[in-house]
């Protein structure tokens, strides 16, 4: 299991992570589409011990879940929503997020609204028909998973069953977006190395397909992570919006 000590001790990395999110055209089509969906529920899939791909979507939705397989993700999470002494500091993020919004001193009023907007913090487990286990919430008008699937998924088959899985957390015409890695084949934390599910456009355009959703929008952004820390080949923002006949499709 990943450490999230592990995660935060990597020096700038974190914060070079997390302010390209919010200063890249892949941070603002974020910030723009979230913008754009409101509504009442976003659930987040693989949250991680971050806050980053929320500081726009606490803005347009009323609730929000967010979600980790990991027990340590999910404690230093609540750690922040808490505001223990132990928790990492994501101010600066936060205000700059709030500077590119055109003010930058509301970033401590951001911080409270999504604390706020947190309704629940809960396990989740993609490979699973039920990704909540027996967790019942309403679905979600917005589905959002960033950087979370390729690391998930050991191989293509069950990348496209993952997706089947959540489409039963969205709502009929509900919106999934999705973020990650193009052909990456590992990525590192700290000094351990682990797998990556290589996914290619072609490959998540046809699994996003087969879950029940049409994609309204496909953005490849040409960044790439140093190859000590993952060999990808850009990255990929997608936007799929699920079809009214579609409810957790059948493998």
């Amino acid at each position: 299991m990943v450490q999230t000590c592990d995660f935060f001790s990597m020096g700038e990395f974190p914060m070079k992570i997390n302010t390209f999110f919010a200063t890249s055209s892949l941070g603002d089509s974020l910030g723009s589409v979230t913008g754009r969906v409101k509504g009442d529920l976003l659930i987040d899939i693989g949250t991680g011990p971050t806050i980053y791909q929320l500081l726009s979507a606490c803005e347009a939705f009323n609730e929000i879940v967010a979600t980790d397989y990991t027990d340590q993700n999910l404690k230093e999470l609540n750690r922040w929503l808490k505001k223990e002494l132990e928790a990492f500091d994501w101010s600066p993020v936060v205000k700059y997020v709030c500077e590119l919004e055109g003010d930058r001193e509301k970033w401590a009023e951001k911080e409270e609204r999504l604390r706020q907007k947190i309704k629940h913090v809960l396990k989740c487990d993609v490979t699973q028909s039920q990704p909540l286990g027996p967790v019942s919430l309403p679905q979600a008008d917005c589905l959002l998973t960033a950087l979370c699937l390729d690391a998930a998924c050991k191989d293509l088959p069950t990348y496209q069953q993952a997706l089947k899985n959540l489409s039963s957390l969205l709502k009929p015409g509900g919106c999934l977006v999705l973020i990650d890695a193009l052909k990456s084949s590992y990525y590192m934390i700290g000094d351990q190395r682990f797998s990556s599910l290589s996914l290619t456009q072609e490959a998540v355009q046809d699994a996003v397909v087969k879950a029940g959703y049409t994609i309204q929008e496909f953005d490849v952004i040409p960044q790439s992570y140093s190859r000590t820390r993952a060999n990808n080949e850009g990255l990929f923002y997608l936007v799929g919006q699920k079809l009214n006949n579609s409810v957790g499709l059948p493998s």
